[in-house]
């Protein structure tokens, strides 16, 4: 991407990051209703071409996307995808570009969240390698006049309780919706994806009340210097902490809570 989209597309990554954040956000949901999204506009070119026409202006065409989309699919997807047209974008095709890698991300944290994001980097990998070893395998997956019921029919079968959910869909997406790619390409573009997120640490961050902008600044780089790596916070509010945030890094938790405290000085007098 080129001048204007590449701004455009770097907005929406950190707006979807932003929305990922709060933990009680369905990123898989995200991301299923975030590809179909993508498949209606590259299905449609002429809705396509109206969504990133220059000559509208950008709050007319986000109330055309809500409108569009609105009782479809959930608020974040239409917020994000209203988010995304008030943007210019120098092609119409890289809006849906850039719509395929955010659901595509979105799949990515989902795994992310439950710590298999390093199983679905590995899957991807070794998926690619079985395809480059068959020949036959790849014809079928690459068939332009199979349909692609019978493509996801064909993965269900390989993948299926096989592989990690996030790895099927992101795979039966990419053969059912090439959108012009070669295979190879789009797991190459799947793989560098999944590096760029395992290479953000994330820190759940549990507080009594949500914290300011300030604070998530100040945390952030206090984690990032600590642990030597870009740190991505994922908030999370429970008034039962009472005071104070717990932080949570992979296996290792910093708990710096009242109700934790509380509970240590029980365990003490009870001692």
């Amino acid at each position: 991407m080129n001048g204007a989209s590449r701004e455009a597309l770097g907005a929406a990554r950190e707006a979807l990051d932003a929305l990922t954040d709060n933990t009680s956000v369905d990123a898989a949901k995200l991301a299923g209703e975030l590809a179909a999204v993508t498949a209606l506009l590259d299905r449609e070119v002429s809705l396509r071409r109206v969504l990133t026409d220059p000559a509208q202006s950008g709050e007319a065409k986000a109330e055309l996307a809500q409108r569009l989309l609105s009782g479809q699919v959930g608020g974040e997807t239409v917020d994000l995808v209203s988010g995304m047209v008030r943007s210019r974008w120098s092609q119409s095709r890289d809006l849906v570009d850039g719509l395929e890698e955010l659901a595509n991300t979105a799949d990515l944290t989902a795994a992310q969240k439950t710590g298999a994001l390093d199983d679905v980097e590995d899957e991807l990998f070794r998926f690619g390698r079985i395809v480059s070893s068959s020949t036959e395998l790849r014809s079928a997956l690459t068939d332009k006049t199979a349909k692609a019921s019978a493509k996801g029919e064909l993965l269900g079968s390989l993948l299926g309780g096989k592989a990690n959910p996030v790895t099927e869909r992101l795979v039966v997406r990419l053969v059912t919706q090439p959108r012009g790619r070669s295979l190879e390409s789009g797991l190459e573009s799947l793989s560098k994806l999944a590096a760029a997120r395992r290479d953000r640490m994330v820190a759940v961050v549990t507080s009594a009340v949500p914290l300011s902008d300030q604070q998530k600044q100040r945390l952030g780089a206090v984690l990032a210097k600590l642990y030597g790596r870009q740190m991505h916070l994922n908030l999370d509010v429970d008034p039962t902490v009472l005071g104070g945030i717990s932080v949570r890094v992979g296996d290792e938790v910093i708990d710096g809570t009242i109700a934790e405290r509380l509970d240590e000085a029980t365990r003490r007098l009870a001692g």
